[in-house]
């Protein structure tokens, strides 16, 4: 699922003789683990707000990017970030002002109740470091987690990431459950069916003899396919892993910081509280920062029995970055943009779907939306060929997308949250030209 779009072997031979040469050099260098995105593959080299330019100076409109949130190569966060270059940048076991500055402008846009900080690098480092936290407070170490859900890369947290694959093996102690489905469930069954589904896995795991940890979750559901409605629907689930003991840890790397418009994070539209909260991608505007928000009776045991130290995580290069964007959101308004211009991309590919029975659903919050695309509308059927040729279509016209979902027929379309109306404009343009193409 994950690699959707991804250059295959087959498209080698249809390569230029250039960029046949540079994927060479870099599968004899880098080995073969590393994947890259779309048929044709972009030489990309300079980034500016929602514009990606690759070696020949071609402009390409980024329409997926939530790691640059504000926009590739913001100037407030590359000032910020050159100018404590210049000064110092050391680690934690260190007092500095601004990482502490930081931190208590970060938990002030939380609920009261989760007020402290940890800070890594990765998001992967993130969820690592939150099943730590869980399995020490909880004693247990059973994982729930959503079929196609995506938590990161490191040992740990690869074992609980079944979208890296069948290749990469779920520990025994990982229980999934599907994901709703808004285009074919009502929204009762969907909350429902959710909450049901874990405490059956709840039920399972203790029948195998492992005690529940916690119950993770992207909070919008990105590589499940983008589940934004029905609001609410986590309740019984939550409910259901702290009546079993468990912790409830929300990953906000994908929808957090504002970009689901109408809350600052996903949680926060199912009106739950999390125990612990996990951040990461857009967190510093590309610069490498993550960490966990969690509440203070979480933490507190844990903190006396072992000591955290990451050398890079919270560095003050990091916490700089950190508070030139959370001022941006704030300065520039980037949550109200994304609530609006989000409705306004809904309503333009809406009427897509009347021209085109191939698009089943438009659904989404904010600057985060899935298409889900349709061999038969009337029966719902999946196709995943045809998200894969609108996908690289509409590469072909320079506007860069993904696609996910448990049948990889989902479009996902995640703008900088700097997107504008005519940005929008020349997306709808691009699918509309491309759907009429193929």
């Amino acid at each position: 699922m994950t690699m959707v779009n991804a250059f295959g072997a087959d498209d080698f031979a249809r390569l230029s003789p250039a960029e046949q040469a540079l994927i060479a050099r870099r599968e004899k260098v880098m080995g073969p683990a590393y994947r890259l995105f779309y048929e044709r593959p972009i030489h990309i080299v300079r980034g500016d707000g929602v514009w990606l330019y690759d070696h020949d100076g071609k402009a390409y409109l980024d329409a997926y990017n939530n790691v640059a949130s504000l926009g590739h190569c913001h100037p407030a966060v590359v000032e910020a970030i050159t100018r404590q270059t210049a000064i110092l940048n050391t680690h934690t076991r260190y007092l500095h002002e601004s990482v502490i500055d930081y931190a208590e402008q970060l938990t002030a846009t939380f609920p009261t109740a989760l007020s402290q900080a940890m800070l890594t690098c990765t998001g992967s480092e993130a969820n690592d470091l939150a099943v730590r936290v869980a399995r020490s407070v909880t004693g247990g170490t059973g994982i729930i987690v959503t079929s196609l859900a995506y938590h990161g890369v490191t040992a740990t947290v690869s074992e609980f990431s079944p979208s890296l694959g069948e290749s990469v093996a779920l520990g025994p102690h990982v229980r999934t459950v599907a994901p709703p489905d808004p285009y074919r469930q009502s929204p009762e069954e969907a909350r429902d069916r959710f909450g049901r589904d874990v405490r059956g896995a709840i039920d399972d795991l203790r029948r195998h003899g492992i005690k529940p940890a916690l119950l993770i979750v992207d909070t919008i559901f990105s590589s499940d396919g983008v589940v934004p409605e029905p609001r609410g629907f986590l309740k019984p689930a939550v409910e259901a892993i702290h009546h079993a003991g468990g912790l409830f840890v929300a990953d906000e790397v994908q929808p957090g910081f504002g970009r689901t418009g109408d809350t600052m994070w996903g949680f926060e539209r199912h009106g739950v509280e999390p125990d612990m909260v996990t951040l990461g991608k857009p967190m510093g505007n590309g610069y490498p920062m993550a960490g966990v928000v969690v509440k203070p009776e979480v933490i507190a045991e844990f903190g006396r029995r072992s000591r955290y130290f990451n050398t890079f995580g919270g560095n003050p290069v990091a916490a700089a970055a950190g508070i030139a964007v959370l001022h941006a959101l704030s300065s520039e308004r980037l949550q109200e943009n994304a609530l609006n211009v989000g409705a306004y991309i809904r309503a333009g590919l809406s009427r897509l779907a009347e021209a085109f029975p191939c698009i089943g659903d438009v659904r989404g919050v904010g600057l985060f939306i899935g298409v889900e695309m349709v061999s038969d509308a009337r029966a719902k059927t999946p196709d995943a060929a045809i998200t894969t040729r609108l996908v690289n279509g509409l590469r072909e016209r320079r506007v860069l997308i993904s696609a996910s979902g448990p049948h990889a027929n989902v479009l996902k379309i995640r703008p900088p949250m700097v997107f504008s109306r005519d940005n929008a404009d020349t997306l709808i343009e691009a699918m509309r030209d491309t759907l009429a193409a193929l």
